[in-house]
Parts: C-alpha cells; sequence; structure tokens
C-alpha cells in the first residue's frame, strides 16, 4: 500500500474572501467533470453540526478549501457547475450541512453507498481508498476541532487529500457497479440520499442520554429532563458541545441520588470536577425544579406514544403471528442479502421491515405489499427484488424454509 501523504498540487491558502471566492467559482464554471467535495465540522466540541471547512475539487480547476464562516453563501459555486456530478463519502453527512451554506448538487454519487452496495465489508473512506486504489489515507484528523482559526497546515493537507481521491475512486466504483449490474440500484440511493427532507425535531430528546434506560423512577426521569433542559440551553448560548458542558454520568448520577443542596451535589464524584462543580449551583437549580414538580407533571416511565411496532423482543408474547412473521420475512431478505452481497439494512430498511411484520396489508400480496413499502420510503429497486418473496413468507410464515444451523452453534 502507498502512503498519501501530500497533494498532487500542494495546500493552497484557505479561501475566506469574497474576491477568493469568486476566482474558484470562475475557475469551476471553465473546469468540466464532476465536483468530489467534503466537509468538516467539530463535532464534540462545538454545538450542533455546523460545517467549518468545505473542501471541493475538479479537474481543471484544482483543489479550494473554503471557510463557510468568512463565505456562508456558497450557492455562486453551484451555479457555476451547473448540473455537475457531485462525488461524496457518505453523503448523508454533509448534505445537511451544504444546505447551510445554500449549496444543493444537482446530482451526488456516493462512494460509501457505492461500496455498500458492492458488498464491501469495511466501508470507511480509508478503508475503500486502501481496498480500491491501494492508497493509505490517513484519518487521524478527522476528529479535530475544525472551528480552529487558523487551521493548521496538516489538517489542510489532510483535508485537501480527503477530496483528491474521490474522483479516481468513483470511476472504479461506477465501473463495479454496472459489471454486477447494480448501477441503476445506486442510482436510486443516490437520488434517496439527495433529495431527503431534514429529519423532524426528536420528540423528547433528553430520552437520549446516556444511561437513562436504566431509571425507572419519574422522579428520577424528570430530574434527568431537566439537567439535560438547562445544560442544552448552556451549551447553546456558550456554543460548546452539552457532553463538555456536563457529561450524561453525571446528569445520570444526580437522577439516581436526588440531592436536594449543592454540597450533596459536589459530593457525587460525577460533579467533583473543577468546570461541573462551578456551575453546580445551577445544576442543583435544576434539580430542585425537577423534585418540586406535582406527580402529574412527571414524565412517563414509557416514553412518548408512538406509531412504531414494540420491540421484536416483546412479538412473541403480544402477537405470536406478528413473531412468526417477522422471523420468516427476516429469512427471507438475509438469502437475498447474502446472494446479492448487499447489506439486509440496505436491500430494505429494517423499520419498513418491522412495520410491514406487525401492520400487514390486506390483501397480502405482492403489490399490496410494494404499495406499502413504497409509502415507507422503499426504492423501486428495492421492491423489484423483496416485494413478491416477502408477501409470500408472510401469507405462509410456516412454507418459508430455515437454514440448517451450522456446526458451531449446535455444539
Amino acid at each position: 500500500m502507498t502512503p498519501l501523504t501530500e497533494p498532487a498540487d500542494g495546500v493552497g491558502p484557505v479561501i475566506d474572501t469574497p474576491e477568493a471566492f469568486a476566482e474558484v467559482v470562475a475557475a469551476y464554471a471553465a473546469a468540466s467533470g464532476p465536483v468530489a467535495a467534503d466537509a468538516e465540522r467539530a463535532s464534540g466540541y462545538r454545538y450542533g453540526q455546523r460545517t467549518y471547512l468545505v473542501q471541493v475539487r475538479r479537474e481543471g480547476a484544482g483543489t479550494a478549501l473554503i471557510d463557510p464562516i468568512a463565505i456562508p453563501d456558497l450557492s455562486p459555486l453551484r451555479e457555476a457547475v451547473g448540473d455537475a456530478e457531485w462525488i461524496l463519502h457518505a453523503a448523508s453527512q454533509d448534505l445537511p450541512g451544504f444546505a447551510e451554506q445554500n449549496l444543493y448538487p444537482a446530482r451526488i454519487f456516493d462512494t460509501e453507498l457505492a461500496a455498500r452496495l458492492l458488498g464491501m465489508e469495511r466501508v470507511g473512506l480509508a478503508a475503500v481508498i486502501a481496498e480500491v486504489l491501494g492508497l493509505g489515507l490517513a484519518k487521524e484528523h478527522s476528529a479535530a476541532d475544525w472551528s480552529t482559526r487558523p487551521l493548521p497546515e496538516d489538517w489542510l493537507r489532510y483535508a485537501a487529500l480527503d477530496v483528491e481521491v474521490l474522483i479516481p475512486l468513483r470511476k472504479i466504483l461506477g465501473e463495479r457497479l454496472e459489471e454486477q449490474g447494480k448501477a441503476e440500484w445506486a442510482a436510486q440511493e443516490f437520488e434517496a440520499v439527495r433529495t431527503a427532507p431534514p429529519p423532524p425535531p426528536r420528540e423528547e430528546p433528553w430520552r437520549r442520554t446516556s444511561g437513562v434506560h436504566a431509571l425507572r423512577n419519574p422522579r428520577s426521569l424528570a430530574v434527568v429532563r431537566s439537567l439535560w433542559e438547562a445544560r442544552d440551553e448552556n451549551a447553546r448560548r456558550r456554543d460548546i458541545a452539552p457532553g463538555r458542558v456536563l457529561p450524561d454520568r453525571a446528569i445520570v448520577a444526580a437522577a439516581q441520588a436526588m440531592p436536594r443542596s449543592v454540597p450533596e451535589l459536589v459530593k457525587l464524584p460525577a460533579f467533583s470536577g473543577r468546570n461541573t462543580a462551578r456551575r453546580a449551583a445551577a445544576w442543583q437549580h435544576a434539580i430542585d425544579q425537577a423534585l418540586a414538580l406535582p406527580q402529574e407533571a412527571l414524565p412517563s416511565a414509557r416514553g412518548p406514544r408512538s406509531d412504531a411496532p414494540p420491540p421484536p423482543r416483546a412479538w412473541a408474547d403480544r402477537d405470536p403471528a406478528a413473531a412468526q412473521r417477522l422471523d420468516a420475512a427476516r429469512v427471507v431478505v438475509q438469502a437475498l442479502s447474502d446472494e446479492l452481497s448487499v447489506p439486509i439494512e440496505n436491500l430494505l430498511q429494517p423499520d419498513a421491515l418491522r412495520r410491514v411484520c406487525w401492520t400487514p396489508p390486506s390483501p397480502l400480496d405482492t403489490e399490496h405489499v410494494a404499495q406499502f413499502l413504497r409509502g415507507r420510503g422503499a426504492r423501486e429497486w428495492q421492491l423489484d427484488l423483496v416485494a413478491e418473496p416477502l408477501a409470500r413468507a408472510l401469507a405462509d410464515p410456516a412454507s418459508v424454509a430455515r437454514p440448517a444451523p451450522s456446526p458451531e452453534s449446535a455444539s
């Protein structure tokens, strides 16, 4: 494997003035071919998922490293390249940030999704580059604080190399998709990612606090909610990642202990650190608010109501027929996954599979199963593959042949 250490064109200056950006726009308008693109954030350092560097490359125009804080409107770049294809790796991670910069690609090629559809076991960019191009791409700066200014030279070198490999990578992955008859599948997947709407705001996001599942007392859950909301407000105001303001483990520890005073709170190991203890009065105020709530204002231990099916582990007790349908459906989809070398989750979204098994359509035939799955976001290529065998399995779960256990599992 050949280590990739230096961009072919070197590392140019960061584009952070309107004049420099106008030169980039002109160069990209005069060039041709797809646009390789990537973005860097400051996850774990800053509040939210704001983009702090945008990297682009086009043959004939070279690589540009753009500061979206200094140049927040990147729409001229999109207009300059017209309907050119944009190459990204894990596009769903970068497209929301691009949208904040008014950057809306007309078409995309997602190298991570392509690698998944091709059955590659490891789909991180460095792993795909190593397997396909035989190049070693260092990823030591991927989790860095990209809000840092000025950005260090070695970080910029890393950022430039990320987009430099995407164009040759796309060429080979595209050829492999054609050879395996998966090019149309990929095109539909890419378009689904490109046009996906923003996810709706999460209901009761405080319930995602790590460790909250161990709490069953509604009063303790109220403490988690109150501390989470106080932390979130503080983190948003200071533009700091919430976990750096107050770790989840501290929130759960307070919910378990339910201290009645600041001295009691700071006795907890999770609140003994200097930064955490310095704001102990504010944290205790949030705890006191939760402790003072009337019973009817406490959160439910069950969580918010949802139209989603119950966890599969509960199906056998709640609806044995649905459990049998799910078992048969999983066998069918797994067999297709193995045959096509496509991960199950890319063959059919797990949520859609669970829902069609829990409340199957009537009549239970290929047409109505396809209609049901289409309503849950399944693409046409997926329906062509799974709708018919899935309909048969749901209609008669007992007819589905289960694979024989392996010698290892039998022993």
